[in-house]
C-alpha cells in the first residue's frame, strides 16, 4: 500500500492520550511546531504533545505579528493543516475565541472538527498581544469564565482539553491572576494557564496553588525564567510548551545562510549545518510518490 503520509491514528486517540498524559502528575513537554516543516519534523521525534504557536503560525502564515490580526479562518486552516500531516497530539492556540460567546462555540468546534486534542483560550481583550509582551488588556473574569462554560458545554469528545489562559500577571499583578485561574478552573477548564510569572518564586507559588494540570511557558528572551525540565517538575508544572524555540532557531540559522549567500554568492564555504537533502525529501513524501508513479505508470500498448 501507498503510503500518502496521512496519519494513522485518530483524532479521538489522540485526545484520550494527551488527557491521559496530562492527568498522570508528571510534566509533558510539548515543543512549539509554526509551519509544516517544523511539525513534520516535530512529529518524528517522540514527544507526547505538540504545541501549535500562535505567534509563529501567524508569522509564518501570514507574516504578520501576534496582535489579533489572524482570523479564525486562517486559524482553523492551519489547525486542520498540522493533523493532518501529524500523528502527534496536537495543542491549539485559540487566542480568545475569536469574539463572543457565540465565536467561542464556533471556534471550539471548528478547532475539534479540525483534528486538535487541545484549544487554548485566553482572557485578553481583543486585539490581543503576545504573552510576553507589555500593554496587554484582559477582560472581566466572569466574562472569560462563560467562554470556559460555552467552550466545555459545547465540545463532543470530553476528552478535547480546555485549557484556560489568564493574562493578568502583567498589569493586574500575580494574586488577580491567581483569582481568575480560581474561577476558571471552577467553570470548567481542564487545564491552567497563568502567562507569565516573572520569578521561580512566583512560579512556585502557582504550583502550589491548584490541583489541575498547570502550563509553564518557555519562551527564551521572554518574561518568565526558562527552567530545565526537572526544576519544572519538581515545582508541580505539567505541561511546558516551547512556542519559539524551533522558530527563533530556523530564524538564526536561515540569517546565516542568507548572509554567506550575500557575501560570497555562493554555498561552498557555508559552515551553517544543512538537513541531509535525501533524507529531508523522504520525509516530505517522495518515497510514495516515487512509489505512486511505479504502481500507475503507463502501460506501453
Amino acid at each position: 500500500m501507498i503510503d500518502k503520509g496521512i496519519a494513522t491514528i485518530s483524532h479521538t486517540q489522540r485526545r484520550a492520550l494527551l488527557r491521559e498524559r496530562l492527568t498522570k502528575g508528571r510534566l509533558v513537554v510539548a515543543p512549539g511546531v509554526f509551519e509544516m516543516v517544523s511539525a513534520k519534523l516535530a512529529d518524528r521525534m517522540g514527544f507526547e504533545a505538540l504545541y501549535m504557536t500562535g505567534y509563529g503560525t501567524v508569522a509564518s502564515y501570514l507574516g504578520l505579528p501576534d496582535a489579533g490580526l489572524a482570523t479564525y479562518t486562517d486559524m482553523v486552516n492551519r489547525v486542520h493543516q498540522f493533523t493532518s500531516i501529524t500523528q502527534t497530539p496536537m495543542i491549539c492556540d485559540g487566542d480568545t475565541g475569536y469574539g463572543g460567546l457565540l465565536n467561542v462555540m464556533h471556534t471550539v468546534r471548528g478547532y475539534e472538527a479540525a483534528g486538535a486534542c487541545a484549544i487554548q483560550l485566553e482572557d485578553q481583550e481583543f486585539p490581543k498581544k503576545c504573552g510576553h509582551m507589555l500593554g496587554r488588556s484582559v477582560i472581566p473574569a466572569q466574562d472569560m469564565a462563560d467562554k470556559i462554560r460555552v467552550a466545555v458545554e459545547t465540545r463532543h469528545d470530553p476528552n478535547f482539553q480546555i485549557i484556560a489562559r489568564t493574562d493578568a500577571r502583567t498589569t493586574l499583578g500575580l494574586d488577580e491572576a491567581l483569582r481568575r485561574a480560581e474561577v476558571y478552573a471552577r467553570a470548567g477548564a481542564d487545564v491552567l494557564f497563568v502567562e507569565s510569572p516573572e520569578s521561580i518564586e512566583e512560579m512556585e507559588r502557582i504550583a502550589k496553588h491548584f490541583d489541575l494540570p498547570l502550563v509553564a511557558n518557555m519562551v527564551e528572551g521572554g518574561r518568565t525564567p526558562v527552567l530545565s525540565f526537572e526544576q519544572l517538575e519538581a515545582i508541580g508544572y505539567g505541561l511546558a510548551i516551547f512556542p519559539a524555540t524551533a522558530f527563533l532557531a530556523a530564524g538564526a540559522a536561515m540569517q546565516s545562510v542568507y548572509q554567506t549567500l550575500l557575501k560570497d554568492k555562493s554555498s561552498a564555504q557555508l559552515t551553517q549545518p544543512l538537513h541531509d537533502f535525501q533524507a529531508f525529501s523522504q520525509m516530505m513524501g517522495f518515497d510514495w510518490v516515487s512509489q505512486f508513479d511505479q504502481q500507475f505508470k503507463p502501460k506501453d500498448h
